[in-house]
């Protein structure tokens, strides 16, 4: 569903591009706004109450949390909160790079818990447990277009030094 989310956002985004909204003219900041809308939906669930059931909610994303991670519960809202913090830095073009480059850390570092929970068989929302080989490619999906993201657009204005300005 997350990955669906990513593409479909970022066609969505590329699409205003094409129809003249210049903002999402590069392919690198369409992706860079997807994976924000992404972010948002994946954060939301670390603050879900767990009696919501028609998504994963907070509840869910601590069953994930491997035996070997303290304060489990403290850090699901915290990486709630990187992520959102993560989605708005996408969108910024001053932080994108930063954003992107600490997202990317991010999911690596939030790897173990997806590979736990497709070994425990963690299910979300009471639906199936995702298999592992689909949350390994997925956490490389999200590391790969937050260092595209964070890589910048080039653009053909020159700066004071000669370099290429970043957007």
């Amino acid at each position: 569903m997350t990955v669906v989310v990513l593409l479909v956002a970022t066609l969505a985004f590329r699409l205003l591009g094409a129809l003249g909204v210049s903002r999402f003219a590069a392919w690198r900041v369409s992706a860079a706004h997807g994976l924000a809308v992404m972010l948002v939906m994946t954060a939301s669930a670390h603050f879900v109450p767990a009696g919501v059931t028609f998504m994963p909610n907070h509840a869910d994303m601590l069953a994930m949390v491997p035996p070997f991670v303290p304060l489990p519960a403290l850090m699901v809202y915290l990486t709630g909160v990187l992520e959102l913090a993560g989605a708005v830095g996408l969108v910024l073009a001053g932080t994108r790079r930063a954003a992107g480059v600490c997202l990317a850390v991010l999911f690596v570092l939030m790897l173990p818990a997806n590979i736990y929970a497709a070994v425990a068989d963690v299910s979300f929302a009471g639906g199936a447990a995702s298999p592992l080989w689909q949350r390994i490619p997925e956490q490389v999906l999200y590391i790969g277009v937050a260092l595209w993201a964070a890589a910048g657009e080039r653009v053909g204005t020159r700066g004071r030094a000669g370099s290429r300005a970043l957007v």
